[in-house]
């Protein structure tokens, strides 16, 4: 793809994320003024725990990650018959392996709940989340076949379909809130996960049976070519995700000992800076990695080297300030979006408290998804793996730590409990991911010139310091005014101030992204 179709792709794929960053919005604020922060929801998000990582160990990013350089090959050789036979025995062996671990997961359910992922929590919440868990995990076999096909179009710079999924996910969840919970509780929105991942699948379908020479059957082979090199692939990755997922279990078992609450609050908080991260990062990973890839595989050093600065600071660009606008309107932002329904004033302190230390990490989440693929694009998925298992240990370590300070500091109430010292631990840990990963590249790439990446980076971040401080102004100046108007006024206020900041110290992305606007705007 030429770095005009790679800005057209990645306009449409962020298109896409914000659409879906919308309805998860959306779907937060159904399940918060439906439930609130209590014990029913603190035991869907820990049931919907094991059902999400079988899911991302057996067919999430770690086969993509694999297939799509492999698959990529075949195509960029217009060997289809190859191409098909491969994608045929991923889709089988896929299929199986799903429909085998979610079988184990289903026996396994009561001692997962009681033992690792719960220990702390009461027998009621625990034989809940067990039951909520048994109902959710038929998704991993939806999604394991939905994630190959995310891939295989993906691969063919289809993106508007994949990009599509995750909304049409969104809104099986909202469906059940809203139709089957009143009638099933808690448990009808266990059963809007299972609509969600259905019309997850459902959404790519038209688009992949539109492709030429589409040919999947059931290919139960795993020597046929290029299969064991995915799996060689995809293992580093797995390994790498499930580190990931650990982080994610011991935060559930840490605040399973903390008021009740605590687990819904800092699972919201999270899904609200990862809807940023998915319109911000995941956006425009998703849409640069085949080409990355297909640069790696035709040896164009310098497009290589082009694509990846471009990416990442223009990744970094919008992070920055949007993280810090996250802190500091994070009272505004959970008020608006939230404090309705049986949705209390201390849900909304708890959570805002949990969103400032998971906004502190936007920028490191962010740079980690054009860098992690990055590397998978070279084939190497070993590096991404031995950092982030350090990562996954210093997480660990700084979640114990902190949680102690935060206690130690006073900070064991609801509104403000020491869940947040796990936000801080993600934050800081994925940051130095980051960082480690960035620093190994250039080793890797000794040419590879990280002047754009800094200069863009130092730049934006004194354009975001002067836009906090901006804002901070207005929130003095409004401390008594709606909710609504202080997030409305922080936003014109913070983006304008921010826009005019990075224009006056030339940071190139802020000329740059009105300019493609305009141009757009133009050709409608």
């Amino acid at each position: 793809m030429s770095g005009r179709e790679i800005a057209l792709a990645t306009v449409i794929v962020m298109a896409s994320f914000v659409l879906s960053g919308i309805l998860g919005l959306v779907r937060q604020v159904v399940l918060a003024s439906t439930f609130g922060a209590d014990r029913e929801l603190d035991a869907f998000y820990a049931a919907i725990r094991l059902p999400e990582t079988l899911f991302v160990l057996v067919a999430g990013g770690a086969l993509g990650s694999a297939f799509i350089p492999v698959f990529s090959t075949y195509l960029n050789k217009d060997d289809l018959k190859e191409a098909w036979r491969l994608a045929s025995a991923t889709l089988t062996f896929v299929a199986l392996a799903a429909s085998l671990s979610a079988i184990v997961g289903y026996i396994f359910a009561a001692p997962l709940v009681d033992y690792l992922l719960l220990p702390e929590a009461n027998h009621t919440t625990q034989t809940l989340t067990v039951e909520l868990m048994r109902i959710m995990l038929v998704t991993v076999v939806i999604f394991g076949i939905s994630g190959l096909f995310m891939a295989i179009l993906n691969s063919h710079q289809h993106f508007v379909g994949p990009a599509l999924a995750p909304s049409m996910y969104n809104i099986g969840i909202i469906l059940g809130a809203l139709f089957l919970a009143p009638s099933m509780g808690i448990r009808g929105l266990a059963w809007g996960v299972v609509i969600g991942a259905s019309l997850h699948l459902a959404v790519q379908v038209p688009v992949l049976f539109r492709l030429p020479n589409l040919h999947l059957q059931i290919l139960a082979n795993l020597r046929t070519p290029g299969v064991m090199e995915v799996l060689k692939l995809m293992g580093p990755r797995l390994i790498g995700l499930m580190v990931v997922q650990v982080n994610f279990w011991v935060n559930i078992a840490l605040a399973s000992a903390m008021v009740s609450g605590s687990i819904s609050a800092l699972q919201i908080s999270f899904a609200l800076m990862f809807t940023v991260l998915g319109i911000l990062g995941q956006s425009v990973g998703t849409a640069v990695f085949p080409s990355l890839s297909a640069l790696y595989a035709q040896k164009d050093e310098t497009g290589f080297q082009r694509t990846f600065n471009n990416a990442l600071a223009n990744v970094l660009f919008l992070s920055i300030p949007a993280g810090f606008g996250m802190m500091i309107l994070s009272v505004p932002i959970v008020r608006v979006l939230f404090e309705r329904g049986k949705w209390t004033s201390a849900d909304t302190a708890a959570t805002a408290w949990a969103l400032v230390f998971y906004a502190v990490g936007l920028m490191g989440h962010a740079a980690l998804e054009i860098l992690a693929r990055t590397y998978y694009a070279l084939h190497d998925t070993w590096t991404p793996v031995i950092v982030g298992g350090v990562a996954m240990l210093l997480n660990v370590v700084f979640s114990l730590l902190f949680v102690q300070l935060f206690e130690s500091l006073g900070a064991d109430t609801f509104s403000h409990g020491p869940y947040a010292g796990l936000a801080l631990a993600n934050s800081l840990a994925t940051a130095l991911e980051s960082l480690t990963l960035w620093l190994w590249l250039r080793r890797k790439i000794p040419s590879l010139n990280p002047r754009p990446v800094l200069q863009t980076a130092s730049r934006t971040g004194l354009a975001a310091l002067g836009m906090v401080g901006a804002v901070f102004l207005w929130l003095s100046i409004g401390d008594g005014f709606a909710a609504l108007l202080q997030l409305i006024g922080g936003l014109v206020i913070g983006g304008g101030s921010f826009f005019t900041l990075a224009f006056l110290l030339k940071v190139k992305e802020a000329s740059n992204l009105p300019r493609m606007v305009l141009a757009r705007i133009g050709k409608a």
